[in-house]
């Protein structure tokens, strides 16, 4: 099943999209975020003359000679994400051509869907924020439809109680991020600050009593004081995990800081090779590993990610605030893996933007993202976004 053709397009929001296309007329789609136009140069110009002509369904050579190629100058930025969307195309690809969705080629079923909580996720019509889109700087936008980041800072007792009505039983907030931003936010975070951050947990708390589960997105902002002291105040809700309050650029601090923050800690989404994941484990730095798909190196990595996981009894948590197909690729992995625990969702993107950008995607119920049914991701591009666009590039044999 040989490739013929790979095209790509920036998309405005920062997704990178990509299609796969094979000699019997079979299209994979696959996606990743962050800096398109790079990661587009990245397909095109290296790895398209290793991919054009060659078996459509050699993921795990393709995956391999890509990675340790990569290795070579530095494979953990744009390189690992393009070889992430490349490794998404190429298991729909597969599961297409055997006519089964993804989880079934990666061992079956292990859970019927996985369980969701829903993030603070950005306004749909927001902008973008002045001199480029950062991590971690997104703007609060105003109140409009499922715009869950306006909701959970200003009305936050109504905002858990409609969560709880629709079977949803975890939340994500950021709301220390606007301490961080201060000068050096980093290093100090007032009481004042912390009291403002501490609002819509008490609140959300009192509200949903311990029905609703709380999570603390830190973005990797504070240094080891200030997150012991954020974590010091956290203790008061009971969360069920902080994440990223600490950067992960030193294992050994994350370790201390869980053992001395007393309160479980998710690791994170931040990191990006197999190797990071082992190093976090053994240190025992984490109760939680998080993964994004699309920056891991796909659903082969993420896959094996998750197998490292469950060697240390540690659940893993999927990541998305970002793509559809990230999305799919994280509950493939999780319905065929049963450590996989939670999935990371936004009701404004589910709701509102997804549907604009794919041809479907799996049911929500009870507070769980159901199985997806068709074969391979179960989900395709539109194709009118790969029509008309400037940022559209195309590789053919």
């Amino acid at each position: 099943m040989k490739i013929t053709r790979i095209e790509t397009v920036a998309h405005p929001s920062g997704l990178l999209l990509c299609r796969i296309h094979t000699a019997e007329g079979l299209i994979g789609c696959g996606e990743t975020h962050y800096i398109p136009t790079a990661v587009a140069a990245v397909i095109h110009d290296w790895m398209a003359p290793r991919l054009l002509g060659a078996d459509a369904l050699a993921i795990e050579g393709h995956w391999r000679f890509l990675y340790e190629r990569a290795a070579n100058f530095g494979a953990r930025g744009a390189e690992l994400r393009a070889l992430s969307a490349i490794d998404l195309a190429l298991w729909d690809i597969k599961g297409r051509a055997c006519g089964q969705p993804v989880w079934q080629l990666l061992g079956g079923r292990a859970q019927d869907g996985v369980r969701i909580y829903n993030s603070t996720g950005y306004g749909r019509g927001q902008t973008p924020e002045p001199g480029g889109t950062w991590p971690g700087y997104g703007r609060m936008g105003v109140p409009e439809p499922l715009n869950d980041y306006w909701n959970a800072l200003h009305e936050p007792a109504a905002y858990a109680r409609e969560l709880l009505a629709e079977g949803i039983e975890g939340a994500k907030l950021w709301p220390f991020d606007f301490a961080a931003h201060k000068p050096n936010g980093s290093l100090f975070v007032s009481g004042a600050d912390l009291e403002t951050g501490m609002q819509p947990f008490r609140a959300m708390r009192a509200a949903a009593g311990n029905r609703l589960e709380l999570i603390l997105d830190g973005h990797g902002f504070f240094q080891l004081p200030m997150a012991l002291r954020i974590a010091a105040a956290m203790r008061e809700v009971n969360p069920l995990a902080l994440e990223d309050v600490i950067r992960p650029d030193c294992v050994d601090t994350i370790r201390d800081f869980r053992e001395r923050c007393g309160l479980p800690l998710a690791v994170s989404e931040m990191l990006t090779t197999v190797e990071d994941y082992r190093l976090v484990l053994q240190r025992q730095a984490a109760d939680y590993v998080m993964i994004d798909p699309t920056w891991v190196g796909g659903i082969t990595a993420t896959a094996r990610i998750t197998d490292l996981a469950q060697a240390w009894n540690i659940p893993v948590m999927m990541h998305d605030c970002t793509g559809p197909l990230t999305l799919l690729a994280g509950i493939h992995v999780g319905v065929a893996r049963a450590n996989v625990a939670w999935q990371e969702t936004v009701r404004m993107l589910l709701r509102l933007v997804y549907p604009e950008l794919v041809t479907h995607l799996p049911a929500v119920k009870a507070g769980r993202i159901a199985a997806p049914e068709g074969p391979g991701l179960g989900a395709a591009w539109h194709d009118t976004l790969f029509k008309k666009t400037d940022t559209l590039r195309v590789s053919t044999r």
